[in-house]
């Protein structure tokens, strides 16, 4: 795909573009090597992303016109700044169309986005072993969090704390 300029669009996701979300979805685990984990399906994602209460959003980014990649994001909230942000979950661009700008595209629509939602900031997590993608984050200007651990609450443990 290089070679000729080509153009790159962001639209957001539609329920039709279900199985294409989770593609990439499997797409991105493998990429990071929790292929394991992935048990979502077009059913559950259905309800989270376009059901009565939608939990999350999702854009594709087109190259061509041809979806290459996507990114997963929804609100949370900064009490000390008193304003929401938004949480960028996935974002994964296919290896074909890597370096030609998606990913920046992506991540630049996330910025606006931010702002016109009158959100205070942008957040993410990167895998510690993934140079390139940190790289990349750097070089836009992001900052690591270091100074955080992030923990995370699931199966036993969670319906063991919930009945107490």
């Amino acid at each position: 795909m290089s070679g000729a300029a080509h153009t790159i669009s962001i639209r957001p996701a539609t329920a039709s573009d279900l199985p294409l979300v989770l593609a990439f979805i499997r797409e991105l685990a493998v990429y990071e090597r929790l292929e394991h984990q992935v048990v979502a399906s077009e059913a559950g994602l259905g309800t989270a992303l376009f059901g009565a209460r939608p939990f999350a959003e999702v854009v594709l980014a087109c190259l061509d016109g041809t979806p290459v990649g996507f990114a997963l994001f929804f609100h949370n909230f900064s009490t000390f700044l008193g304003k929401p942000g938004i949480y960028l979950e996935d974002l994964f661009v296919r290896p074909e169309a890597r370096g030609l700008g998606v990913g920046k595209r992506l991540l630049a629509w996330l910025a606006r986005t931010t702002i016109e939602r009158g959100c205070a900031r942008l957040d993410w997590a990167v895998l510690d072993w993934n140079e390139p993608s940190i790289g990349f984050y750097v070089s836009l200007g992001a900052v690591a969090q270091d100074e955080w651990t992030t923990f995370r609450l699931t199966g036993a443990a969670l319906e063991r704390l919930a009945g107490s």
